[in-house]
């Protein structure tokens, strides 16, 4: 496996925060002759179980370039994970390879699929991950058909899933992996309540900072505002009536709400933990009601 050193540049976008470019570091990777797979599972970093999987493609693609997106998505939440790899994909050159590892244990009744969108392929069981990850129907999509070695029955990242995802990053074709598959299953997020005066969102994302990221889009709040104000509501009665360009706008310590480099509505503290000090945790309602 080879590593490029590149050095960041940080750069402001619309009312994002500061990122780093990370695109340009998987885009120098392809232009190195470099297939790129990401990784996003639930194995966690205590375990040997991500050094297995990462071990296993290594042997079968010693040039790839592997880019871990998240092993510290909750055990088996593919809504979280979706979340995660939704909101990193867009961020890596095309043909990028997104091998995802939720609740991929062995299963009878789950399908393996393989599966190109955006310019990008991912490659996971068809648990209803891909429907919450893709705003469409795959532009292609198959159902792995690589024989399963029976040792890697229970942990099949090590085995189908590797094998595919390599296959990919070297440049082979959907096809030569699997038998064609119409349709995803699919799995419906709860939606926000939209009145004419007001939208009832809840918490969906809590991040490690504990920002707090609601489902409220930026789109569907400038759409029910009309450029009128507004009044945020959410756990004992706390209300933010202003919206923040970036995090620093408001003194250390105080609440803010942004719509951060998600373009989702989000809660958070300067340099403080707003999920742990305004007790706002996943599934928690908030509120917003539009005043002329």
């Amino acid at each position: 496996m080879q590593f490029v050193s590149l050095k960041l540049k940080i750069y402001f976008a619309d009312n994002f925060k500061m990122i780093p470019t990370l695109s340009k570091f998987a885009s120098v990777a392809i232009k190195a002759g470099m297939g790129v797979i990401t990784l996003t599972t639930d194995l966690g970093n205590k375990d040997f179980y991500q050094a297995a999987l990462k071990g296993s493609i290594i042997s079968q693609f010693p040039a790839v370039q592997l880019v871990d997106i998240s092993h510290e998505i909750p055990p088996f939440d593919i809504q979280y994970a979706a979340f995660v790899l939704k909101n990193a994909y867009t961020y890596f050159p095309e043909n990028t390879v997104h091998l995802i590892g939720i609740d991929s244990v062995f299963n009878q009744n789950t399908r393996y699929l393989a599966l190109a969108y955006n310019g990008h392929f991912f490659v996971g069981a068809d648990n209803g991950i891909f429907s919450l990850i893709l705003d469409g129907p795959p532009t292609d999509a198959v159902e792995l058909n690589i024989i399963q070695d029976l040792k890697y029955l229970h942990f099949p990242l090590t085995d189908i899933f590797a094998k595919a995802a390599c296959h990919l990053a070297k440049g082979g074709k959907l096809t030569d992996i699997g038998d064609p598959v119409n349709a995803v299953v699919d799995r419906t997020l709860v939606q926000p309540v939209v009145e004419k005066d007001s939208l009832r969102g809840s918490v969906v994302f809590v991040d490690s900072f504990g920002n707090v990221i609601s489902n409220i889009s930026k789109e569907l709040f400038n759409k029910v505002q009309r450029g009128r104000n507004f009044v945020l509501y959410f756990r004992r009665n706390e209300t933010i009536d202003q919206m923040s360009w970036h995090y620093n706008e408001v003194p250390e310590g105080e609440k803010l709400c942004l719509f951060g480099i998600s373009n989702y509505l989000e809660i958070a503290i300067n340099k403080g933990n707003a999920s742990g000090l305004l007790g706002l945790h996943k599934g928690d309602i908030i509120r917003v009601e539009f005043r002329k």
